[in-house]
């Protein structure tokens, strides 16, 4: 049986590139330790690293839930709490986690820490929407924007290229009456 695994992390950071310096400097660091300790060479991971730039107001939570959910769909444990590196038990329940900080649209959940986790316990009662779950690997997998069409617009502008996936396949042709022959869209 093949066994693939695969890390979540969602970064929040005020300055551009951090996440990907973030993911290199691990990359380097600790394959350089675990090929020390376990006496190996080569790649840890199979795959590169990918990301998707994350709409907060209408989106985070939701990538929040995804992540923490993701031990329960692989059948790994029953529930989010059951998963020892999930930051659910940080979240949920209060637990202590130095690599866990919260993020201000879980702060805005309630005003005091109890009323906050038993929010967002509530939103653990239902499963996330299958079309954002899709949305979520789609924007990752091709290293898109996760948000609006007007974010996505935004963040385009501003880094210049395409932050949305394109249409598959060749242009359309069209007609053009005046001239008499096909055109591509």
């Amino acid at each position: 049986m093949l066994m693939t695994n695969h890390v979540h992390l969602l970064i929040s950071s005020d300055r551009a590139g951090a996440g990907g310096a973030l993911m290199k400097l691990l990359g380097q660091r600790y394959v350089q330790y675990v090929n020390r300790v376990y006496r190996r060479s080569g790649t840890l991971w199979e795959g590169r690293f990918r990301s998707c730039l994350v709409q907060e107001e209408d989106y985070l939570l939701g990538c929040q839930r995804y992540i923490e959910m993701n031990p329960v769909r692989a059948n790994m444990v029953a529930h989010p709490a059951d998963y020892k590196w999930s930051s659910y038990r940080a979240n949920a329940q209060g637990e202590r986690n130095a690599l866990v900080q919260s993020h201000a649209l879980y702060e805005a959940l309630e005003s005091d820490e109890i009323s906050r986790q038993a929010a967002y316990r509530e939103l653990f009662r239902y499963e996330l929407e299958p079309g954002l779950v899709d949305e979520i690997r789609r924007a990752t997998n091709g290293n898109f924007v996760l948000g609006s069409g007007r974010f996505a617009a935004e963040v385009s502008s501003m880094i210049g290229r395409r932050a949305i996936p394109g249409q598959s396949g060749r242009p359309r042709k069209v007609d053009d009456p005046e001239s008499g022959s096909l055109e591509l869209e």
